[in-house]
This record gives structure tokens, C-alpha cells and sequence, in this order.
């Protein structure tokens, strides 16, 4: 092409589509058109072609061609760049007339090297393209395993994988909760650490970071050494410096001094917050452990609660005594009772124990100081639970107790035909349930005094009930009745009114009409009529289990009486179960202690090492605890592998 015919039509094309390059500045329509068109346009190679590109280009390509391109004719090179500058001036629809005359005279090996460019050239990174909100809304729905990759892709990627607002939607979704897309179930913080977590979370949501705060290493330390006694506490400096008042102040939960100034506490993202989390979500799903031994009770260990890092336990040996899980060593034991003990329950400030010399005491666990005696049963008191003002007891004198602080009331429920071995308050419902040695689970009334239901099914005494966390939801084949496993085609369940015949309900016919999801009012008529006369007042819990001594633990409906699932695994009768709703342990007559997954019933973990029967567990988010009647407390840390007097997997 000759330079008289270029500038004939090569030139008149550059300016007409491409003014501000190739046309001087003074030229009408050029200044009006640069104020039009936004050269910053991040799809301006695909849908602006007309205005200044800023994709960048591909340097090792752009070697390539250029070395290629100095191997031509000098005639050669100004032909072929010609070209490209005409196809760089096109607007849209003469690019497309182009592209399609040239695809039409491209033979099979030059088509082949077209696809292998353009499947190149057609890859965008959108999560850089994307706002910001719309790329994290994307990530939020990917698995943690593929977050992490993501998160090596490039800084880019890194800085918006790693943000709260998406480890957070994944916390929600692991956390205290069975994972219905993965079957992942993290573990709850503890008790402790979560008032704080949910503190700093509510201070948080007015904060551009909305990241969570937790207490230093100095801080949890400090608290574990006010657990200890007086005598044994180590002074620290920084912490017991005397304040102008002479006064302590309450630190998120721990009494201590006020704190230095320099002392800061630690920020940490929510990713940070799911690691350790999954982390001993690990170590509990392959049974990575360490294991402490308590030795202290001359005696059986009949009962035992764990909580941050206190455990209390109850013995044959008539005291209960108060340990440091962190060290191993026992803090204080509390003497008074005249025979053994066989429930206990704590809290922050009070213990409340139940003896079989027929007495309640209720202790000053810090001091040890006996603060009440509670006398009203007739014979050994096997069981106790306390919730808010409410206090429910079973004995051996087949009946319950409530106990009401506020107005220093009392009455006795009576139903059970033998031994009375757990009791379970919901304050929130105002009900209670109770376990028998005649085999059978009743649901109480605590407003009408009267029983909402008898649940029936166990052939062997029933030690323990345990309501299961309102999140728990079963499986859909329990519920829907396709489970043949379960076999409970026996199972009876009765219900009893204020005034009228018990209306007795088989778990077929419930299996039958729970294909269907019943209403709210549907549910409330199945508790009562009281229940349904007050459509505010709240409902039992739905779920619970039971473990007796027919070696089985079942899972039952509180509102149609039906036993959704058996389940079989021990050799001899469970005494104690605990759970939450990602697992459940059960301690049994066979000297094991098993772990289950409460949505399918099945047994995850069996764990070995007592020599006499486990008469009872604990459960926390990263810890596990069994007593037996060979007086050992062994302690399970899921959390700190390793650093316990002896560790191992499950058998």
C-alpha cells in the first residue's frame, strides 16, 4: 500500500473514530468528545474500543509478536501495523464485520490457534472487576477449603478472602451447629470467652472493622489464679498493684485490679476465630486428645459438672471436691453431708449438691461455706437442677420436688412408681421432666402440677434425660418415619389431661401424620390444653434423649411421644449422658465412655481407660470429663493436645 492511498483511507479512518490521537486538539468534536468519554472504563478493551485502554498488557505476548515481527520486510511491518491500527480504530460493529471476513478465509490450524487465544483472552478476574460487596457475597458461599485456595490466588483475592464479613457468614454457619452442606460442626467458645466474644461483637456492628476483642494471655492467667485458694495464689504484679480506691474492679467477667494502661487488648479476625475453632473441631472428629487424671476421692465418683476451668465432683465418700482443670490440682473439698453424694450443679457463685442422707445443701463453692440446708424428702436425693430461682429434685422416695427461691415455696409432684433419677428444668416453659427406675420419662406442668406426657419405651431403669438445644434439628428420615432401624413400633407414649381419659397415642400412627409439617396451633393442642390456651407461653424443649439400663440412649419427640431413634452401641446400661448439638457422650456400666452424633445417632468415638463402671460425664466446647466408681476423673482436653499427663486416640 502506497503512502498517497494510506492517507486516503487510513488516515481519514484513525480521525473519524479516534479524534483525541489522531486529530489535532483545535478540531471540532474532539475536546467535546474527550469530555464524553471516560477513558477509565475497566471494560474498555471489550465495550469501549474507541477510548484509551487500561487493561494491561501481556508483556511475554507482546515480545513474541514483536520478535516475529522483526523478522518481516520492512514493507511487511507497516502493512501488517496498518492493519492493527485500523482494526484499534474500529468502532464496535465494524470490528465484528472484520472479525467475521477474517474468521471466513481462516483454515483448521489457524481456527485451532484462535481457540487457544481467545479461551486465554476470555478469562477475567472478576473478583477484582466486581465491587467489593458483590465479590464478598460470592466468596461467602464457598467451603473453607476453598476460601483458603482463594486466598492464595493474589493480594487482591487475599485481602478480600480474609475479611470479617465473610469468615463471619462461616462461623454462623460451623459454630455450634451441624453444617448441612459439609457435616461440619465446630465447637461453641467457652462460656467465658464467649460473654466476651458476644460483647465486643455488639460493639463492633458500629465499626467500620467489626472485628472481636478477647483478654490477653496475662488476663486468663490472672483468673486462673484467682481460682485458687488464697494461700496458693501467686502474686502478680501487674495485676494486684492497689488502685487510689483500694477497691477490685469486674473485668469482663474476672474480678482484678484495674489494669495498666499499656495493657491493650488483642483484636482478632474472625478467621482467626474460626481456626481455633476447627482446629479442635479436628482434633474431636479423629479423637486427637490429652488426658489428665484427678485422683482425690477414697470413693466411687457418682456425679461431676466441668465448666471453663472449674470441675466439681460428688462422691461416695460424702464430699465434693473443686479442681483446677488446668493444673490437675484440687482447689478445695467441701464436707458436710453425712453420706454419699449423688447430684451436684454449680454456677458462678453457688453449688447445690443432693445426698442420699435425704438433705440439699447449697454451698459458697469459692469459700466453702455451707450457706442452706434444704430438707423435704423422705429418703436419698439422687437428682438435682436448678434453673434461675427454680430448683427440681428427685429421690428415691419416687417423688419430685420444686423448690422456688423467690417465694420460698415448695410442692411435690407425684406419678413415678419407683426411684426418681434425673430431673430437667425449662424455665422458659415452665415444665420439668423426670427419669424412673419404673422405666418411664414423664413431662410435668409446672402450672397445673399435672403430667403433659409419659413417655414409655425403655424395658431396663432410666438414669438420665437429656433436652437436647433448641437448634437441634434430627434427621429428615427420623421425622419422616423411613428409619426401619429404629424399630420403635412399640413404643407408647401417654398423655394426660386435667380432667378426662389418657389418651394413648403409637408412635406408627404419630410416624404416619408427621409426613406433614403441623402448624404452630397443632403442636401446642399436642402439650395440653394449657399450652394451647396461651399461644405466648413457650414451648418444651421438642428434643431429648434418655440413656437406661437396657444399654440403649433414645431419641424422642416431647410432642407426640414418638422414639424417633435407638441407639446401640454399649455392652451394659448408661448411666449419664451430655451432649449439645454437635455431639453427645454417654458414660456406661461397661466402663466406656462413647461419643455420638446426635442428628444420626451414630457412634463416632468409643473412649477407654476406667477400671469400673462411668457413672458420669461433662461436656464443653474443647473438653470432655468422665467419673467412675474406680474414684478417677479423667479429663479429655481436645483443645491443647499434647500437654496433658497422657494423651492418645480413641479406641
Amino acid at each position: 500500500m502506497s503512502s498517497i492511498l494510506i492517507g486516503k483511507t487510513v488516515t481519514p479512518f484513525l480521525k473519524e473514530h479516534i479524534p483525541s490521537l489522531y486529530a489535532p486538539i483545535g478540531k471540532p468534536r474532539n475536546e467535546e468528545t474527550s469530555k464524553q468519554k471516560d477513558p477509565n472504563t475497566r471494560y474498555c478493551y471489550r465495550h469501549r474500543p474507541d477510548s484509551k485502554c487500561r487493561r494491561a498488557a501481556d508483556e511475554a505476548k507482546m515480545i513474541m509478536i514483536q520478535r516475529e515481527l522483526d523478522k518481516l520486510s520492512s514493507a511487511d511491518q507497516q502493512a501488517i501495523t496498518h492493519v492493527w491500527s485500523l482494526f484499534s480504530a474500529a468502532p464496535a460493529r465494524h470490528r465484528e464485520l472484520m472479525l467475521q471476513g477474517v474468521l471466513a478465509q481462516l483454515c483448521f490450524p489457524q481456527l485451532s490457534l484462535v481457540s487457544r487465544e481467545v479461551s486465554e483472552a476470555l478469562k477475567i478476574d472478576f473478583i477484582t472487576a466486581l465491587p467489593v460487596e458483590i465479590s464478598q457475597k460470592i466468596l461467602c458461599y464457598l467451603d473453607t477449603v476453598s476460601l483458603t485456595k482463594a486466598a492464595q490466588v493474589s493480594q487482591r483475592w487475599r485481602l478480600l478472602a480474609d475479611d470479617d464479613a465473610v469468615w463471619v457468614r462461616m462461623c454462623e454457619q460451623h459454630v455450634n451447629r451441624k453444617c448441612t452442606k459439609c457435616g461440619w460442626g465446630l465447637p461453641l467458645l467457652e462460656r467465658k470467652k464467649l460473654r466476651n466474644y458476644t460483647r465486643q461483637r455488639q460493639l463492633a456492628k458500629s465499626s467500620s472493622q467489626g472485628r472481636i476483642q478477647e483478654l490477653t494471655d496475662a488476663y486468663r492467667a490472672e483468673e486462673a489464679n484467682l481460682a485458687l485458694p488464697p494461700g496458693k495464689r501467686a502474686r502478680t504484679a501487674g495485676f494486684l498493684e492497689d488502685s487510689p480506691d483500694g477497691k477490685r474492679q469486674r473485668y469482663n467477667g474476672l474480678v482484678s485490679r484495674e489494669a495498666p494502661p499499656q495493657q491493650e487488648r488483642k483484636t482478632r479476625s474472625w478467621k482467626a476465630v474460626y481456626r481455633d475453632r476447627w482446629q479442635v473441631g479436628y482434633n474431636w472428629k479423629y479423637g486427637r486428645c490429652s488426658v489428665k487424671t484427678l485422683k482425690g476421692h477414697t470413693n466411687g465418683v457418682t456425679c461431676l459438672q466441668l465448666d471453663d476451668n472449674i470441675l466439681a465432683s460428688g462422691s461416695y465418700d460424702a464430699t465434693i471436691k473443686i479442681w483446677n482443670i488446668e493444673t490437675g490440682e484440687e482447689i478445695r473439698t467441701l464436707r458436710g453431708h453425712t453420706r454419699g453424694i449423688r447430684a451436684l450443679q454449680f454456677d458462678d457463685s453457688k453449688l447445690i449438691s443432693g445426698s442420699l442422707d435425704n438433705t440439699i445443701k447449697i454451698w459458697n463453692w469459692h469459700t466453702g461455706e455451707c450457706i442452706s440446708t434444704l430438707q423435704g424428702h423422705t429418703d436419698g436425693v439422687v437428682s438435682v437442677h436448678f434453673d434461675a430461682q427454680l430448683l427440681a429434685s428427685g429421690s428415691s422416695d419416687k417423688s419430685v420436688k420444686i423448690f422456688d427461691f423467690n417465694s420460698k415455696e415448695a410442692f411435690c409432684l407425684k406419678g413415678h412408681s419407683d426411684w426418681v433419677n434425673c430431673t430437667r428444668l425449662d424455665i422458659n416453659s415452665r415444665t420439668v421432666m423426670s427419669a424412673s427406675d419404673d422405666t418411664t420419662i414423664k413431662l410435668w406442668d409446672l402450672d397445673t402440677k399435672q403430667v403433659i406426657r409419659t413417655f414409655v419405651g425403655h424395658v431396663g431403669h432410666v438414669q438420665q434425660v437429656l433436652p437436647l438445644p433448641p437448634e437441634y434439628e434430627p434427621d429428615e428420615e427420623l421425622t419422616q418415619g423411613v428409619n426401619g432401624s429404629s424399630d420403635n413400633t412399640d413404643t407408647v407414649s401417654v398423655t394426660s389431661g386435667r380432667g378426662g381419659t389418657p389418651a394413648v397415642s403409637f408412635a406408627q400412627g404419630d410416624r404416619a401424620s408427621s409426613t406433614s409439617t403441623p402448624r404452630d396451633e397443632d403442636i401446642r393442642m399436642l402439650y395440653g390444653s394449657s399450652f394451647a390456651a396461651d399461644p405466648s407461653r413457650p414451648l418444651p424443649p421438642r428434643y431429648f434423649l434418655t440413656g437406661g439400663l437396657d444399654s440403649t440412649i433414645r431419641l424422642w419427640d416431647s410432642a407426640t411421644g414418638v422414639c424417633l431413634k435407638t441407639m446401640f452401641g454399649h455392652l451394659e446400661g448408661v448411666w449419664s449422658l451430655a451432649g449439645d448439638t454437635i455431639r453427645v457422650i454417654s458414660g456406661a456400666n461397661d466402663g466406656m465412655v462413647k461419643c455420638w452424633e446426635p442428628r444420626s445417632g451414630k457412634c463416632d468415638a468409643t473412649f477407654t481407660g476406667h477400671r469400673g463402671p462411668v457413672t458420669c460425664v461433662g461436656l464443653s466446647d474443647s473438653r470432655m470429663a468422665s467419673g467412675s466408681e474406680d474414684g478417677e476423673v479423667r479429663i479429655y482436653s481436645f483443645k491443647d493436645v499434647g500437654n496433658g499427663s497422657d494423651s492418645g486416640t480413641p479406641k
